[in-house]
């Protein structure tokens, strides 16, 4: 895991949980699952975050069927109902509350955006100058709120806000705390600018991805 610098604010433990209980209505199929460059999507996302934490572990509703390598724990929502990515979040502050004590965040993604920076936690827990603030990804002017660094102390506001208010939007309980927006550029690339946080949503998106994967490999080489 890449060093941080050290900071008073958050434990030295990273733990990171994936997000992957959505239903996925645009894809047709659950995302997690979805094939790109001969491995799942979820196993990409699960790679290119191990580096940069202490643990992962994912927050799903179904059975994996080999979308993940098995060492890797599988947590189902804590609250009912499908309610939305607001529930995987509390998922993940319970689940790290209740097996690592030592830590006082939890990092959340989610499993659609295959390209996300290499430097995310890293610049996120930099970015903290309050210990209850929630750290959030942007890019390209655009906030997104499912990447982010969040204290388990907010679990039992969240759940409140949860189980009461009939939206359950992401970004209006993070506006209603205190929060730092952490932003990140587009990468330079011979096809142009490129945001590390280009989500898959329809079976077109797929398509993009799998063109972009291949660009990012011939480019390495």
């Amino acid at each position: 895991m890449p060093e941080s610098p050290p900071s008073p604010l958050i434990s030295a433990s990273r733990p990171a949980v994936v997000l992957a209980g959505g239903l996925s209505r645009r894809m047709g199929s659950p995302k997690f699952g979805l094939p790109l460059g001969g491995q799942t999507m979820l196993s990409r996302i699960v790679a290119r975050l191990r580096p940069q934490v202490t643990s992962v572990a994912v927050n799903l509703n179904a059975d994996p069927a080999g979308a993940i390598d098995e060492s890797v724990p599988v947590i189902a929502d804590t609250v009912p109902g499908f309610l939305g990515p607001l529930a995987g979040v509390l998922t993940a502050m319970r689940h790290v509350a209740a097996t690592n004590p030592a830590a006082s965040h939890v990092v959340v993604v989610p499993t659609d955006t295959p390209f996300f920076p290499d430097d995310l936690v890293t610049r996120m827990v930099a970015a903290l100058t309050e210990q209850q603030q929630i750290a959030v990804a942007a890019s390209d002017g655009q906030m997104h709120p499912l990447f982010g660094l969040w204290p388990l102390a907010l679990a039992d506001e969240l759940e409140a806000f949860l189980t009461s208010d009939p939206k359950r939007r992401v970004r209006a309980f993070i506006e209603s705390h205190p929060s730092v927006t952490v932003d990140f550029p587009l990468v330079a690339t011979t096809k142009g600018a490129f945001d590390p946080f280009f989500n898959v949503n329809t079976p077109e998106d797929l398509i993009d991805a799998e063109q972009w994967l291949r660009f990012f490999e011939d480019d390495k080489t």
